[in-house]
């Protein structure tokens, strides 16, 4: 049969029209849901980290230019060694409140380009290193109400030893911070800082190839005590007390993961006897991406599962959904991992990635292989370089920044990018509010191995065993959150009372090898779905 020219031209438009349609259908049936919190912050954030006062840090760097937001009136820096502003009266750091998406300014004085953090036990953000005046500073932030002055403080009586870019940080079981190599420095320290120094890493030596690969190396604390920490493909197990390797795991394929390459890395939540730690990593740029700044270089799209624990450890291989370099790993507060953000093609650097990944994905770590993976609803942002997901009190992830230019630039294809969103994932949906627990009673203080009660309400009768889970605030920077961690404590089933509660006991984590000492999200979880978390501090 013949068409005429009209004809083919209506058939075209209805198929087209009916791919669009389908595809718009589908996405519609993604779990989970986008809110813009900010439609403009003023500063995009490099680094963030969630508050126990319910406020956020969000921090960029200083020698970058003007900002959108100014400092308050008088509190302006000044640095005769920058070489864009001597006289700096732009904010590059503000304290977020997301639950009246307020902002405040806060002023940081030296340069805090590419540097890293952590919370102490005490709730204050130590925050490390940078570039230039920031290289071997030790700054802290001990947060406020959010109708305080808190504000950034340079610390003056002690600085690193050695200065410190691109490294990572992790809390200690006794409550100091390990600060693990960065750019030229093969080497590890600590804060407050022991009696040796800086102490030699030759791991991160052994693994640097010609276009580095060993930056951000991921570090975790395993709950033996000991650290697992891993650059470019391979990892080992380090003893921080006898500053010892005392295991190499196997090469992990499919080519570099740290950063420029990019990938992330999370351990799965620690449960049961506590015994067993399983570490993932995921995504990353191809080799040579970086070297010849290629920025259409398809991502990696695998991911490496090893248990850490193990006496014989071995990767368990799977790919995700897409391939994806600059993707954050969130913890949930079910176990479940969020992957959200980045790039499906080039590498980490400036102007140096393209194709926005804007799929999140719900990696499903109880599910067999071939069935972790789920494609979430897309959201319209492209955050690549730069930018920070992390998970909030009420269950949403937060997410802030993006900026592939070396200024402030909003005239380009991936613009510098100053909005706050939020994701929801599915377990915030309407249709699960019934399920959603509240929580009405809970210890604000609890000990290592102590027993303690949780009183909830659920609006509909509870089925089946209410969790207690514990998830701390890491600091989020270059697609790696520095210190997270998923603790699930043993509970008794939960009990009604006559007041319409339910009671359920708990035991709180036995050492602080499993949770280090300090403030953790505590979420009652309730057929998958999370209550608002209340604020816990863990001491010994």
């Amino acid at each position: 049969m013949e068409f005429s020219g009209s004809q083919k031209w209506l058939s075209l438009f209805i198929f087209s029209f009916a791919i669009t349609q389908c595809t718009l259908f589908a996405i519609a049936d993604l779990p989970g849901t986008w809110e813009l919190l900010v439609p403009d912050a003023g500063v995009a954030s490099m680094h963030t980290a969630v508050t126990r006062f319910n406020t956020v840090v969000l921090l960029d760097r200083t020698n970058i230019g003007p900002s959108r937001r100014m400092l308050r009136k008088g509190h302006c820096r000044f640095d005769k060694n920058d070489p864009f502003l001597k006289r700096d009266c732009y904010a590059h750091s503000i304290l977020f409140d997301f639950q009246t998406n307020q902002i405040r300014p806060l002023m940081i004085q030296t340069d805090t380009w590419c540097s890293s953090g952590q919370i102490l036990p005490d709730g204050t953000l130590l925050q490390t290193g940078g570039d230039l005046d920031g290289y071997k500073k030790i700054r802290k932030f001990n947060p406020c109400e959010a109708a305080g002055s808190c504000d950034w403080e340079e610390i003056q009586d002690v600085e690193l030893v050695n200065g410190r870019w691109y490294s990572t940080n992790q809390i200690l079981p006794d409550g100091t911070v390990i600060i693990v190599g960065g750019k030229g420095a093969n080497t590890v320290e600590y804060y407050p800082p022991r009696k040796n120094g800086a102490v030699s890493f030759p791991f991160l030596i052994d693994v640097e190839d010609n276009q580095m690969d060993n930056l951000y190396p991921y570090v975790h604390l395993l709950p033996n005590g000991h650290l697992f920490i891993f650059a470019n493909n391979k990892a080992v197990m380090y003893d921080h007390e006898t500053n010892e390797i005392v295991k190499n795991y196997p090469p992990l394929d499919g080519g570099p993961r740290n950063y420029p390459s990019a990938g992330s890395s999370a351990m799965l939540a620690l449960d049961g006897d506590f015994s067993t730690a399983v570490i993932v990593v995921c995504g990353g740029a191809q080799y040579g991406a970086f070297i010849h700044r290629s920025t259409d270089t398809p991502a990696h799209g695998s991911c490496g599962r090893i248990v850490a624990t193990s006496d014989r450890p071995g990767w368990e291989m799977e790919d995700m959904p897409f391939g994806r370099i600059m993707g954050d790993m969130v913890m949930l507060p079910t176990g479940d991992i969020l992957i959200i953000n980045g790039a499906q093609a080039g590498t980490q650097g400036f102007e140096l990635a393209s194709n926005p990944c804007l799929y999140p994905v719900l990696y499903r770590p109880d599910q067999p292989v071939g069935l972790r993976f789920m494609t979430l609803t897309p959201g319209t942002v492209a955050r690549m370089y730069h930018s920070t997901a992390n998970l909030l009190p009420d269950g949403r992830v937060l997410l802030a920044g993006s900026n592939p230019h070396y200024f402030y630039k909003f005239n380009a294809e991936y613009p510098t990018e100053l909005r706050i969103e939020a994701f929801s994932p599915e377990y915030l949906s309407p249709d699960r509010a019934n399920l959603r627990p509240a929580i009405e009673e809970i210890p604000e203080t609890v000990r290592y191995g102590e027993a303690f009660d949780v009183f909830v309400s659920v609006p509909l009768s509870v089925v089946g065993i209410l969790e207690v889970n514990l998830g701390n605030a890491p600091f989020a920077t270059h697609s790696f959150s520095q210190g997270q961690r998923l603790v699930k404590l043993t509970v008794t089933p939960s009990v009604p009372d006559s007041a319409g509660k339910y009671r359920i006991g708990c035991t709180a984590p036995p050492n602080a090898a499993v949770a280090p000492p300090g403030y953790y999200m505590a979420f009652v979880v309730n057929q998958g779905v999370p209550s608002v978390a209340r604020w816990v501090h863990l001491v010994a």
